[in-house]
């Protein structure tokens, strides 16, 4: 049966639906800035990287958790960020600091599930980039050295130049997945504290 813009009608009247609109926005930027920012930055260090055996353990280890559900990894941060046992707060109570709650404060958790999500996925995007970066003609970056170029310059007027259309590529397809939180809010707090995180997928189930 078709209802028109009975659904629409629905969402915009809910009581909440202005921090719900808010809390999808800002994780979808966040999300966004992040899953371009740290991938590209990554590969270029690891593009630095001269020994073989040390840049593809490197590689390794952060396209690991790629392959992780995030059932099994919730169950592994609600065990690192317990407010009490937990590792992360343990660090900080020997440094001198409180101990967070990162799963069960509002101000805590928006950035906690973007920050633990930035840290599966980044993996990922960064053979991406490596594999545009190992793709660039190796005579401009020996033309570059050759005319007295520091690394930086380098990258700033060769490496990053050239993966515009890496970029570019990748930008569109995180714009696909970007509202994609259901699974990582619900394993690790079963919605989460206090409406801090709850989107417009959460909303609709």
């Amino acid at each position: 049966q078709w209802i028109g813009f009975d659904n629409f009608t629905y969402l915009f009247k809910l009581p909440n639906f202005t921090s719900v609109l808010w809390n999808t926005l800002f994780i979808a930027v966040m999300k966004i800035l992040l899953g371009l920012l740290v991938p590209i930055v990554v590969s270029i260090l690891i593009n630095e990287v001269k020994h073989n055996t040390l840049k593809r353990g490197i590689q390794t280890a952060i396209y690991l958790p790629h392959f992780l559900s995030w059932v099994v990894l919730g169950g592994i941060f609600i065990d690192l960020l317990a407010p009490g046992d937990g590792l992360v707060n343990q660090v900080i109570k020997a440094l001198g600091g409180q101990p967070i709650f990162f799963l069960g404060d509002n101000k805590w958790f928006p950035f906690t599930l973007i920050v633990t999500e930035t840290w599966k996925s980044f993996g990922y995007g960064t053979i991406v980039y490596l594999a545009a970066i190992t793709g660039i003609d190796l005579s401009l970056y020996e033309a570059a050295q050759v005319d007295g170029a520091s690394r930086w310059q380098t990258i700033r007027k060769i490496t990053l130049p050239l993966l515009r259309p890496t970029i570019f590529t990748a930008v569109l397809l995180r714009l696909i997945d970007v509202l994609k939180t259901f699974d990582i809010i619900y394993s690790m707090t079963q919605g989460g504290p206090g409406f801090a995180t709850e989107t417009m997928n959460i909303l609709s189930f």
